[in-house]
């Protein structure tokens, strides 16, 4: 592992997670690069329990678990975040479903959520970005994901030229306007004046108590 150096913040983490190996894996990885993993659970009811006990940063979990066994992971979460809207949620599933992804984004504030698939926990310093992303704020969403809800797009994205579709999309991927530029060999100034044309045609004027990075990418999301 490139380095194993921790990161410079250190986060009180609840894990949920049913597959034995890959919660301890996990564990081992979180706690390796400097975290804290208050509780590790296998069900839905064990993770309310946890959060409850032990007030995390951040909660990283399955959608699937029991007792279900159906996406009882992602409605904890849901909950969780309906009682405490700034509670950090990454989530990581299996599959691409597009419904997971709208209800966590519509939990909470929006703000402080992520969607992940578990492949990309082999990626590790990604993975572990998202983690401290999420916890301080971010929003965090497979680039898997993107390009799929990228095919169903609606309004309100129909006013949007295809490179400011591109330029959202990369955002919703976590991307600052520095990478966004770098990704398309473009000026950052450039980047700059399409997200600006974006936030216009999506109505989303300046306003001291929303973040409208953050309403731009939902409402891609949602679209």
């Amino acid at each position: 592992m490139p380095g194993d150096q921790p990161h410079e913040q250190s986060l009180n983490i609840v894990l949920a997670e049913d597959g034995v190996l890959l919660r301890e894996g996990l564990v081992g990885l979180l706690t390796r690069f400097g975290h804290r993993v208050a509780a590790a659970v296998g069900d839905a009811d064990e993770l309310r329990r946890a959060v409850a006990l032990h007030h995390p940063d951040v909660v990283v979990t399955d959608v699937r678990m029991p007792p279900g066994l159906s996406d009882d992971g992602l409605r904890a979460a849901v909950e969780l975040r309906a009682a405490r809207p700034d509670l950090p949620v990454l989530v990581l599933s299996q599959y691409v479903q597009r419904s997971y992804a709208a209800d966590l984004l519509d939990s909470g504030d929006g703000g402080g959520v992520g969607y992940l698939l578990k492949d990309r926990v082999g990626q590790v310093e990604q993975f572990l970005d998202a983690v401290v992303t999420v916890a301080g704020g971010g929003t965090v969403v497979d680039p898997e994901v993107v390009r799929q809800l990228l095919r169903r797009r609606r309004d309100p994205l129909a006013a949007l030229t295809p490179r400011e579709r591109e330029v959202l999309g990369l955002v919703a991927e976590g991307k600052s306007n520095g990478a966004v530029a770098r990704e398309l060999v473009v000026s950052e100034a450039a980047v700059g004046k399409h997200i600006g044309n974006i936030l216009g045609k999506l109505d989303l004027p300046p306003a001291e108590d929303t973040h409208r990075r953050v309403l731009a990418v939902l409402a891609y999301l949602r679209g």
